[in-house]
């Protein structure tokens, strides 16, 4: 019987395109490096970030992978580095969400599956500090729901689509994989969730599908059919 529902956030419940949303994250994020070309900038900071997504070290947390390769490929140290990411995330970051419409739908559908008795986790790429994934649930009127993990930057140690990733969400929460459903709108990077034992259900509202996967979700809709498929995996 399923108990625990794992949302993903970027595609699912923020309704927003990844690569759009990134485009403008990246810009902003150049801009507090103005010795540096934009160019070069972009291409070290993703090459960093893909550092951490094929990372399968258990004993780095993300962010000290990032920082690692991060620091190494622009040769400043973190300490120097460290802060001016700080005032990005205080200062410019919130002011991202001019890029989204507004949108009662993923509180409607949290709310309802609280109301139902499931566990809510919150399960997106941990590529972000904790402050930038409040900040997006705080976009969508989400960052007040009681999730029980929150998969951060800073304490996860692997990425989507590995499925190590999905193992230590089922160790932290200390949940048996048979238990889950993993909800997300990337077939690659959720789906997999599959391979360990979870029941995934693919969103279509921001639907992304590279052709590299073959497992078929147990469930697909939208965002907004969501609570009729929570309903029925409650009588099950």
């Amino acid at each position: 019987m399923i108990k625990h529902l794992l949302f993903d956030l970027d595609g699912t419940l923020l309704p927003i395109d990844l690569d759009f949303f990134m485009k403008h994250y990246i810009h902003a994020l150049a801009l507090h490096f103005p010795n540096i070309p934009k160019k070069e900038f972009c291409a070290q900071l993703m090459a960093s970030t893909m550092a951490m997504v094929n990372s399968l070290d258990p004993n780095l947390t993300n962010e000290e992978v990032f920082w690692r390769d991060f620091t190494e490929r622009m040769g400043i140290s973190r300490p120097e580095l460290e802060p001016i990411f700080q005032r990005f995330y205080d200062r410019d970051f919130p002011k991202l969400k001019k890029h989204l419409s507004p949108t009662d739908t993923p509180r409607l559908v949290l709310d309802y599956a609280l109301r139902e008795g499931f566990s809510v986790t919150l399960a997106t790429n941990p590529l972000f500090p904790l402050q930038a994934i409040v900040e997006r649930l705080a976009w969508i009127n989400c960052h007040e729901i009681p999730f029980r993990l929150i998969t951060a930057l800073e304490d996860m140690h692997f990425c989507k689509p590995n499925r190590e990733y999905y193992q230590e969400i089922i160790e932290r929460l200390e949940v048996n994989p048979h238990e889950c459903m993993m909800i997300g709108n990337d077939m690659e990077e959720d789906l997999v969730a599959s391979y360990l034992g979870m029941k995934t259900c693919l969103i279509t509202d921001h639907l992304i599908s590279r052709g590299e996967i073959q497992v078929k979700p147990d469930f697909q809709c939208s965002l907004e059919e969501l609570p009729l498929i929570i309903k029925e995996i409650s009588f099950g």
